[in-house]
């Protein structure tokens, strides 16, 4: 069995099973029932994601409810040593004697938000006409063109003065880490003491214009989440000032879900101990999603424009699988259903675990920054060869799919906007999650997403050997 961090027992899916029951259990018991009483979690838990969703659509206090019993569940599953997530939250600080190293940039702070796409630099009007194409196209929200617009307007904001980010998985592709640097933030930076990623943040660090503080635990920096929870959570929680948590952790499989129930315990803490934190997360596109009307009405708009006659026997030749219309002509809102098969039961709990605690923490009055990032070609996903290839071919079904250095900015400028906007947020957590949505064209797209997951990896698979 695992150490630190970890399942209570050598099944994963009994775990997941439960944390999904106790969330439905909350305000759609047979929905729970349900649940229990799965046994092909693997393949069928897909459907149950998406009730999560839909059961909290009838009141805001629903969806509240769902997180935070969801969260509870998980909190009481999972182990820390020998106690429970729980029990580690309530606990008091273990006595830490780790040290503090600190590296300031040399760089000046950049003083203008520039966008790296396509082997250009976006700046000014150039930035503006690319906001609109892709508003026009459907690939964001207009809310996400407005909130970069602002940050563009308001350079001052950049820097973060007065603020630091602890961004736990620094040397992540999509996290903010080289953004903010250049910006010239304060930056906590956390990731596993291995020597080519602490070499990797500490260049990055130098080369920046920001100050970079690292955890030192004897002779070597970094912090290990799963194994040193403790620890970091305590030389954390002595850190001054405010602090903004962000989390942008990855890995696979189960060891994915020991992470951000680590990450999240450490969010827990940190809420009850300094209320001030606000916490950062980016959710995925390949999830589910509540869409606003708009959206819906784009996606039917595309099902009527499509070829009729290519579409009509493919979904007789696959008994109805293949390109099924994304929406029904009048929802209200919307159920972008765009969770992957191959991305697994795994991924998904620990992504709706951090969309959990950003509505429970935005619903007790915290600050939350969660934004959806588009698909972004990660060394992670085009790992996976069926992910690579569909996101070679999703250009033919109005998806755009993003180059990290991209998303990258644009995600770190949301941060920015979120946490100096003074924007209120929506009472209604589904329209919350919405707001300034990068979901790459899979809310607008004609068609369900699974239904065109396949001949988007067929057609990017021959793209790539023509």
């Amino acid at each position: 069995m695992a150490s630190g961090v970890r399942f209570p027992t050598d099944s994963t899916s009994a775990t997941a099973r439960r944390v999904v029951a106790a969330a439905l259990g909350s305000v759609d018991p047979v929905g729970a029932r349900e649940v229990e009483q799965v046994t092909t979690w693997r393949r069928d838990y897909l459907t149950h994601f998406s009730r999560l969703v839909t059961a909290g659509l009838g009141s805001p206090s629903d969806a509240v409810a769902i997180a935070n019993a969801g969260l509870a569940e998980l909190a009481g599953q999972m182990l820390v040593g020998d106690v429970t997530v729980a029990e580690f939250v309530a606990a008091d600080p273990v006595h830490d004697d780790w040290s503090t190293v600190e590296i300031r940039g040399s760089a000046e702070p950049e003083t203008e938000l520039s966008v790296p796409y396509r082997g250009r630099r976006l700046t000014g009007s150039e930035l503006d006409s690319q906001l609109d194409d892709w508003v026009e196209r459907g690939i964001v929200e207009p809310t996400f063109a407005d909130a970069i617009r602002e940050v563009r307007d308001h350079p001052e904001w950049l820097r973060l003065e007065g603020e630091t980010v602890v961004v736990l998985g620094a040397g992540a592709e999509m996290g903010p880490y080289r953004s903010l640097l250049r910006w010239g933030a304060d930056v906590v930076a956390i990731d596993l003491p291995r020597a080519d990623v602490q070499k990797r943040i500490r260049d990055l660090a130098r080369e920046g214009a920001g100050r970079v503080r690292l955890p030192a635990g004897g002779k070597e920096t970094g912090g290990d989440l799963l194994h040193s929870l403790g620890d970091l959570a305590a030389w954390i929680e002595a850190l001054p000032g405010r602090l903004i948590l962000g989390t942008y952790c990855y890995a696979d499989g189960a060891t994915h879900v020991r992470v951000a129930t680590a990450a999240d315990a450490l969010a827990d803490r940190l809420l009850r101990r300094r209320p001030d934190t606000a916490l950062a997360y980016l959710a995925t596109p390949t999830d589910v999603f509540a869409v606003p009307a708009a959206d819906v009405k784009l996606a039917n708009e595309a099902y009527a424009r499509g070829r009729r006659a290519l579409r009509a026997p493919l979904r007789l030749l696959s008994g109805g699988r293949l390109l099924q219309r994304n929406y029904p002509p009048t929802a209200d809102p919307g159920l972008c259903d765009s969770l992957v098969p191959q991305q697994g039961p795994n991924y998904a709990l620990a992504k709706r675990l951090q969309r959990w605690r950003a509505t429970s923490a935005r619903d007790a009055g915290a600050t939350v920054s969660l934004n959806v990032a588009p698909a972004t070609r990660t060394a992670s996903v085009i790992k996976n060869r069926a992910l690579a290839a569909a996101y070679a071919g999703a250009h033919r079904f109005g998806v755009e799919v993003f180059e990290p250095a991209t998303s990258n900015v644009l995600m770190a400028a949301l941060l920015v906007h979120d946490l100096r906007c003074g924007r209120r947020p929506h009472p209604e957590p589904w329209r919350e999650e919405a707001q300034a949505a990068a979901h790459g064209g899979l809310w607008t797209a004609a068609y369900h997403p699974r239904s065109a997951l396949g001949l988007a990896a067929v057609l990017g698979l021959a793209g790539s050997r023509g």
